[in-house]
């Protein structure tokens, strides 16, 4: 074999290496950037029904000025919610659903409440945004799944070691209680 014949052999595995090097790399950040974009998501739906609650709790004053601890609890639980990330405003996030089931269990009282159209609205609008949120975190998981799994397995977990990528946690219930079925008394 002649000498330049080698050296072409050994450029042209070195050429496909690095290639695959590359390749994996850049899967890597795109895994790790559609883990980022689906948390953020996440984030955008928190904020959205964040910003509806108050004018459902203006909507629904007017109506049950005796169910004044229903439209405190819902305020208290909406401001809890501030900083952190995602992640750990999850908790509370949480909290402020359950608050807003009991605030339309309680809405069932008020036939003229329930046939108000801002209400219907406002209500609709909620209810989207709570699936949005849940596909989200469905979106979320999956990305990180993606991720998590590209990371751990052979050979790539070599290159994301070297290049310091590693593990995102699952949305995940961390509240037992939760996990529970909602029970509505009056």
């Amino acid at each position: 074999m002649d000498i330049a014949k080698i050296i072409y052999i050994i450029l042209g595995l070195a050429i496909l290496v690095i290639g695959w090097l590359i390749g994996v790399y850049n899967r890597l950040v795109t895994l790790r950037f559609r883990a980022k974009e689906a948390l953020s998501d996440i984030d955008v739906q928190f904020k959205r029904r964040y910003d509806l609650i108050p004018n459902l709790v203006e909507i629904v004053k007017g109506y049950m000025a005796h169910e004044k601890s229903v439209l405190e609890n819902v305020t208290a639980a909406r401001s809890k919610i501030s900083g952190g990330t995602p992640l750990e405003r999850d908790q509370a996030e949480n909290a402020l659903s359950m608050t807003l089931k009991t605030l339309f269990a309680v809405s069932e009282n008020y036939p003229d409440l329930k046939a108000n159209a801002n209400f219907l609205d406002l209500q609709r609008e909620l209810a989207d945004t709570e699936n949005k949120i849940q596909a989200s975190r469905r979106f979320y998981n999956s990305a990180v799944m993606d991720l998590n799994t590209k990371i751990e397995t052979f050979p790539t977990n070599l290159i994301a070691g070297t290049f310091g990528f590693h593990q995102e946690k699952f949305f995940e219930i961390e509240n037992e209680k939760e996990k529970e079925p909602v029970k509505v008394k009056f």
